[in-house]
């Protein structure tokens, strides 16, 4: 493939928007460390959702995150003063947040070690590298994803550490599941349908524009996957927050 020219005013764009994402995660981080959630796995939760959602993200914070911990909200489905559909996105957002981090992790990973994209069938299953990258995205997105509702749902539930691993899973599947698809699905279009034929190629890892793409692909999980936390909260198999 020719070598990627993209244009000054979409790489403008690109570091603007990652700026714009770091500056939201960080004055939610600063104002964290004054006013930490009750549980403590949001406060990880909401900076790593900005870094995609930004000023959108910084907003629902403040709306419903940081005053849920000051008692003008309340995330119980059975009450409270926050809306439904608010529950629902911090759920999703939840999810995101592993999905966000797993992404960043195995990314630039497999970019500082090539092997791994190999051992995952670059050259032998797959001639795009970007597809054995997405595998490495699923399974760490996947790991955190269930690692940081375990941390919710077990003490919610006050449930054994097997049981909390077991009904992490459960809450979990279907919900990170359906925010790859979302994000995979985007990924592809901007990288294959609008990059490569437009620009003589796909961004690469190391670039603002692959990380400026990303944010909108998140952005496109976050839509796929919040109908299956409508249903996982309302069946009760997720917890509200």
């Amino acid at each position: 493939m020719t070598e990627t020219s993209f244009p000054h005013w979409l790489h403008g764009l690109s570091i603007a928007s990652i700026a714009l994402g770091a500056v939201c995660a960080a004055a939610i981080t600063a104002d964290e460390f004054r006013h930490p959630q009750k549980m403590w796995i949001m406060n990880l939760v909401w900076p790593l959702t900005a870094l995609f959602g930004s000023v959108l993200w910084f907003a629902a914070y403040r709306a419903w995150g940081r005053n849920a911990m000051n008692g003008k909200g309340n995330g119980n489905r059975n009450g409270g003063e926050q809306p439904f559909p608010a529950m629902v996105l911090k759920g999703t957002s939840h999810c995101g947040a592993g999905c966000t981090l797993g992404d960043i992790i195995a990314e630039w990973a497999a970019f500082v070690f090539p092997a791994i994209a190999v051992g995952l069938g670059w050259h032998t299953v797959f001639a795009q590298k970007t597809f054995a990258v997405w595998i490495a995205d699923f399974i760490v997105a996947f790991l955190l994803g269930v690692v940081f509702q375990y941390f919710t749902i077990k003490p919610m539930r006050e449930l054994s550490p097997w049981q909390g691993i077991v009904a992490a899973l459960k809450a979990d599947f279907a919900s990170i599941a359906a925010w790859q698809v979302g994000m995979y699905g985007l990924m592809a279009v901007i990288q294959f349908l609008w990059f490569a034929p437009t620009y003589g190629g796909i961004a690469k890892v190391a670039s603002p524009e692959f990380w400026f793409a990303m944010q909108m692909a998140m952005l496109a999980g976050f839509a796929t996957s919040y109908p299956v936390n409508w249903w996982l909260i309302r069946s009760g198999a997720k917890e509200a927050m």
